[in-house]
């Protein structure tokens, strides 16, 4: 892409939100995934619903839902959307690894990679601040897009 190509600049070359009115609504899905790494005990822990704040992938899940749909209050650039699907899942290793995965739909003019990355990173970080208390080493590693289809580009899929 040229310098002269960069859409999100105007004229005096500052930053500006991308004008989407011309562009046709289409039914756009985006899926996101993070991972969250931890001691064997706290994974344990979670699942038999010893934490002390609570159900953690309960809390999580609801706090990843709340992200996706308030991504362009805390992305600058990013358009509101009206979002008309979002679901947060999980999965682990059995041992340390805990593996978030969000799906995120709409019917617009834009798509929703933002909102899907936003919503597990936000998962992410409400399982660390849930568990923190008995494992500060957690790491959150590995954000990506897995997949996301609609829109003028079409579909990505990562590379597996």
């Amino acid at each position: 892409m040229e310098k002269d190509d960069l859409t999100h600049f105007n004229d005096e070359k500052r930053a500006k939100m991308v004008d989407v009115t011309s562009k046709s609504e289409t039914k756009r899905r985006a899926i996101a995934r993070a991972t969250i790494h931890m001691n064997e005990e706290t994974l344990a822990r979670i699942h038999a619903g010893k934490m002390a704040k609570g159900d953690v992938l309960a809390v999580a899940q609801v706090a990843g839902i709340m992200a996706a749909k308030k991504t362009s209050e805390l992305i600058p650039m990013c358009h509101p959307i009206m979002t008309t699907k979002a679901d947060i899942s999980f999965e682990d290793d059995g041992e340390t690894a805990l593996t978030i995965t969000s799906e995120v739909v709409t019917v617009g003019k834009t798509g929703v990679e933002m909102e899907a990355l936003t919503a597990v990173t936000i998962a992410a970080l409400t399982i660390y601040d849930m568990c923190k208390a008995m494992d500060k080493g957690m790491r959150i590693e590995k954000t990506y897009l897995v997949e996301k289809t609609g829109g003028k580009s079409g579909t990505f899929k990562a590379e597996a």
